[in-house]
């Protein structure tokens, strides 16, 4: 198995001379480091395909995003992206059931439907409203709650209740939300470890009634 630390060392030098010129200067390393990534999520595909046949049609290569556009959404954000990502979803997917960043300012390990169309988000509503106990006691399992803490912080929830829903609704603090993601950040230290694919595994399997009450929603 290659060596992971190659890539975080290679992140770490990144993240402290994040320019053209250094990257230029070190294609060769940043190769490597893409490449050890590529093999780690082949044995991450290959493990989540013995639960879910979804993962079979996936290369490594499909599931990782560019480490040069850092700059798409925020032109102040440095020029490279300083960790690698992987994100298993084809265009028609509106959510995500397993998505992973390892690097040196953000890695972390999850899943769930992330500032979706309004649409999707009104679809989400409307199953709150019907059966938002059934989200709340899937989030709130010991073993979930455990490993992920519950749902992720929303910044961009709404104060109160959203157009159509009573402020008094008992799950009002889901109807204000606008992501419903669970998360759970990674050390280097786990990332790096023999163990990582056995983490990302658990993870996934703890979220499938998660996915499968968000699949069911927006799409019912």
């Amino acid at each position: 198995m290659a060596d992971k630390k190659i890539m975080f060392d290679f992140l770490q030098d990144l993240s402290n001379n994040n320019s053209k010129e250094w990257m230029d200067e070190n294609r060769a390393r940043y190769q490597m480091a893409k490449d050890i990534w590529l093999e780690e999520i082949d044995l991450i595909l290959t493990r989540l395909a013995k639960h879910d046949p979804y993962f079979i049609q996936f290369q490594p290569k499909q599931t990782i995003s560019r480490i040069n556009n850092n700059r798409r959404f925020d032109k102040s954000k440095p020029l490279y992206k300083d960790y690698f990502n992987c994100m298993p979803m084809n265009r028609e997917d509106r959510y995500a059931k397993i998505a992973i960043a390892a690097g040196v300012s953000w890695s972390f390990l999850g899943g769930g439907l992330h500032m979706p169309e309004k649409e999707q988000l009104e679809k989400m509503r409307q199953a709150v409203d019907y059966d938002g106990e059934v989200l709340k006691e899937i989030v709130n399992e010991p073993k979930f709650k455990a490993f992920f803490g519950g749902l992720s912080e929303d910044k961009n929830a709404l104060k109160t209740a959203p157009r159509g829903y009573a402020k008094d609704h008992p799950h009002v603090d889901l109807l204000r939300r606008k992501s419903f993601t669970a998360t759970v950040d990674l050390s280097p230290e786990l990332v790096q470890s023999e163990h990582f694919v056995d983490h990302v595994e658990e993870a996934y399997l703890l979220l499938q009634p998660f996915n499968e009450y968000i699949e069911t929603a927006i799409t019912f």
